[in-house]
């Protein structure tokens, strides 16, 4: 039986793909590859000679160049484009950056306004502090002095001062030097005083 399955096999005949196959197309490809690797080790760059070869050839090298011009010039244009468009960005972000620059030096500048307008409220503060003391120590002096010392002095001095001197004198210090005036001069600081406690 083995013998008849064999003979069987012999016998049918090979369809015309199989005999491609064998006969044509797996040496061929052996072949190329063995060429390849060959030219390889011998420093040969196959890909670039093909491209080379099909540039010699007129129908060929036509349709290369035809593709490879237009392809280069839309290559070139999207170029100029983008390096325009990173143009306009690069502008875009200088601007940025100077006002940024322009709103941190507005910063600095107010805010040394601002320490500056703080340093001299101080001072003021502490002028004003002194002046307060001052004063104190003024009044101080004239209600330790005599009303008899005291009157004359008060007498000689403006309205205002004489009134703001007064205001500030204790009740019964401010009574005795009162007492010491003429008569129309305590009415009128009477009359001062009342109305800058109406005040």
């Amino acid at each position: 039986m083995d013998r008849e399955v064999k003979e069987k096999i012999e016998d049918r005949p090979r369809s015309r793909f199989q005999w491609f196959l064998y006969v044509i197309f797996i040496p061929l490809l052996f072949a190329i590859v063995i060429a390849l690797i060959v030219a390889q080790f011998a420093g040969v760059n196959v890909f670039e000679k093909a491209k080379d070869l099909s540039g010699k050839l007129p129908f060929i090298s036509s349709k290369v160049e035809k593709t490879s011009g237009k392809s280069l010039k839309e290559y070139e244009d999207k170029i100029i484009d983008l390096q325009a468009e990173i143009e306009n960005k690069d502008t875009e972000l200088t601007q940025l950056q100077s006002k940024i620059d322009t709103q941190d030096n507005e910063k600095q500048q107010m805010l040394l306004e601002q320490k500056r307008l703080e340093d001299e409220i101080d001072e003021l503060k502490q002028i004003q502090n002194q002046n307060k003391k001052a004063f104190q120590e003024i009044v101080q002096t004239y209600e330790s002095m005599s009303a008899k010392s005291a009157a004359p002095i008060i007498l000689s001095m403006k309205d205002p001062e004489a009134l703001k001197i007064l205001s500030n004198l204790k009740s019964d210090v401010l009574a005795k030097i009162m007492e010491k005036m003429p008569a129309d001069r305590a009415a009128k600081y009477t009359e001062m005083l009342s109305a800058k406690t109406n005040d």
